[in-house]
């Protein structure tokens, strides 16, 4: 490049900006939107009080810091009254469970122990061998099926099983 095509260069870039300089000071328009944008934002500015009001004028809920503190403590509250409510009304029920046990000609007290346990009637199966071996019924086992529940007591199951 010869030097007189670089000053070409440079002044072409020099009168560019200096007509788009011109042009953006000059348009009248844009200065006054600013202006008046800027008036309007002085303007508005809100107390507290109109700026609550306009706010739940268009659907806002306001709360103080406290009131939400209150509302957030009252749904606890509640909350665990209804979880103290729900252990209480299980603390009340007795789950009780039927068993159907089938005696077979073979089995052992041991295996109809077991299966009490199994069928959640007793709650070991061992002990159930234990009463049975102490009262001598271990030979007295009669087949057949019978409908125990969980809230028998020991002697009532084996009044029902034994002869």
């Amino acid at each position: 490049m010869t030097p007189n095509s670089l000053r070409s260069f440079a002044v072409g870039l020099l009168v560019a900006a200096t007509l788009t300089g011109a042009v953006y000071f000059s348009d009248s328009s844009k200065a006054k939107s600013t202006e008046k944008s800027a008036e309007t934002v002085k303007s508005e500015k809100l107390t507290e009080d109109e700026l609550i009001k306009k706010l739940e004028s268009k659907g806002f809920v306001i709360q103080t810091e406290d009131e939400w503190n209150q509302q957030i403590a009252a749904v606890n509250e509640k909350t665990e009254e209804k979880a103290e409510k729900k252990a209480d009304k299980k603390s009340d029920e007795k789950v009780i469970y039927r068993t159907i046990l089938t005696v077979s000609s073979g089995m052992t007290s041991i295996d109809v122990g077991n299966a009490l346990e199994r069928g959640k009637v007793i709650d070991s199966g061992m002990e159930f061998y234990k009463e049975v071996e102490k009262r001598g019924l271990e030979n007295d086992l009669r087949p057949g099926t019978f409908e125990i529940e969980s809230g028998m007591k020991m002697d009532e199951v084996i009044s029902i099983i034994f002869k």
